[in-house]
């Protein structure tokens, strides 16, 4: 494979769903190791450079069987109603995130299948990326009996003040009330155990399990990364009672966790899914690359201004962001966005710097949320002009000039009216080729100029192909350069330009 290509694309697996596709394909039910070369291939034909296979850990069925007693599981099961009706037992296999080891699931197959698709992957040039979960483990984790101190653990009078907050769990003669993880903005989830960040021991032995699974992929994506950094893990757990076995809770260590798994790993991809503008300090302690939630954020619900102030961040930090539309997270992009900013967003994102993530289903245009607890959805046929969209433009983006290229935000000045606001545009330049994209972001017709004096010869004239419309035009050097490109689009409508010096 290509190690550490730049402005790279990922592409995250559902895998159990994805598996059971497979089978319904096939006819019969397959491993990972053993999935058809087939299906490798249609990932290496869109020109993805990684497969994120979310999901192939051990499943949790203590977590399950919590689940099932939680407040969270009638709106759950009203919702499988809708999405699978006659939906059976089997198909609710647990959260891909209460992980009660770090083994492939038996579902998925087992460490050889985990080593034989990543060989797949490398044979056609793609790499690939495992889940790690930081923040928690599943309630039948063997450390909770083996090494309940890994633990953040409450007394009985904290237990029973707030009982939503732990799990009462019974581990040989004792019943341990083990506290279970959470965002700081939203209810503890039922399944799932929480770790003890502030314990030596227990980052040991996280650091273990991290150089373990990076030995059967080639980089990791880190749940939640924020969560346990120290301040955010002090800050979350602040006032809550703790025993351990009658000690006093143990001092903020005085590195990060971070620091720590990134030397351990100094070869791997590091991945953080990070919120509340953590990202610049992830960042600093080695990631590769963090989720760009803001941009996302901007996309579905902000104007062409909003996006590009986001824009104007440093290249290099752009460089390390994660930019996706949807992921298992969030909605189906098909529903959340509607059809023609949807086309918009596609095009912006697609062409930006950093890393761009698309899941599993989205190019198909597929509308149900799938939550992570399920083996598999009902069919859904594909959006033939959607699918046809995306063809085209991964199909542009696979060029060298999307990846290796110099990216430069550029203004855009008005042109006899005020609409040059909705207007974003970028040029994408390398030693052999110039690339210029410009997307309206509003749904009315929106016209501005771009000036390109930076990019081309005044006296030269120029074609422009527009690969994204299939349209050519001839424009001269002289203009681009001083006045500007004169750029009119409809509604949600974008350019990408392929400018060739006519002579």
């Amino acid at each position: 494979m290509n190690a550490h290509k730049e402005n790279p694309r990922l592409y995250e697996i559902n895998t159990a769903p994805w598996l059971s596709e497979i089978a319904e394909r096939y006819g019969k039910r397959f491993t990972i190791g053993a999935v058809p070369g087939a299906e490798w291939d249609a990932l290496q034909q869109y020109g993805f450079d990684y497969v994120w296979l979310m999901g192939i850990w051990k499943r949790s069925k203590e977590g399950t069987r919590i689940f099932r007693q939680s407040p969270e599981w009638p709106p759950f099961k009203e919702y499988l109603d809708t999405i699978l009706p006659g939906w059976k037992d089997d198909d609710v296999i647990g959260s891909a995130y209460s992980i009660a080891a770090y083994e492939p699931d038996p579902s998925v197959g087992t460490w050889e299948d985990i080593t034989k698709a990543r060989a797949e992957l490398h044979k056609r040039g793609m790499g690939l990326i495992l889940d790690f979960v930081p923040n928690h483990t599943a309630p039948d984790h063997p450390w909770v009996s083996e090494h309940p101190d890994y633990y953040f653990m409450a007394d009985r009078s904290a237990f029973e003040q707030n009982p939503s907050l732990y799990s009462q769990i019974k581990s040989g003669d004792k019943t341990l009330y083990i506290a279970r993880g959470k965002d700081p903005n939203f209810p503890p989830w039922s399944d799932t155990a929480q770790l003890d960040y502030f314990n030596p021991a227990l980052r040991k032995a996280l650091v273990s399990e991290i150089k373990k699974i990076a030995g059967y992929c080639d980089g990791l994506r880190c749940d939640m990364a924020m969560l346990v950094l120290n301040d955010i893990f002090a800050r979350n757990w602040e006032g809550l009672a703790k025993t351990k076995n009658k000690e006093a809770v143990q001092e903020k260590p005085e590195v990060e966790f971070w620091q720590q798994a990134r030397a351990a790993v100094p070869g791997s991809i590091l991945m953080a899914e990070a919120y509340w503008d953590t990202e610049w300090r992830l960042m600093e302690m080695g990631f590769d690359y963090m989720y760009d939630k803001i941009l996302y954020d901007r996309l579905r619900y902000s104007a062409a201004h909003d996006i590009r102030l986001h824009l104007q961040a440093d290249v290099g930090y752009q460089k390390k962001m994660v930019r996706f539309m949807e992921n298992h997270d969030e909605p189906r992009s098909a529903e959340a966005f509607g059809p023609d900013r949807l086309r918009a967003a596609a095009t912006l994102f697609s062409t930006l710097p950093g890393m761009k993530l698309y899941y599993h289903g989205q190019l198909e245009g597929k509308k149900i949320k799938l939550p992570v607890q399920l083996a598999r959805t009902r069919a859904e046929n594909p959006e033939k002009e959607l699918q046809a969209f995306y063809e085209r433009l991964l199909s542009i983006t696979s060029q060298d000039s999307f990846h290796a290229g110099q990216w430069m935000l550029k203004a855009v000045f008005p042109f006899a009216d005020g609409s040059d606001q909705n207007l974003i545009a970028y040029t994408w330049k390398s030693a052999s080729r110039l690339k210029l994209v410009v997307i309206n972001f509003d749904g009315s017709i929106s016209q501005g100029r771009v000036p390109l004096k930076e990019e081309i010869d005044s006296g030269k004239d120029y074609l422009l192909i527009d690969e994204l419309n299939g349209r050519e035009y001839e424009r001269k050097g002289a203009d681009m350069a001083d006045s500007g490109l004169h750029v009119i689009l409809n509604g949600y409508q974008a350019h990408i330009f392929d400018i060739i010096s006519a002579r």
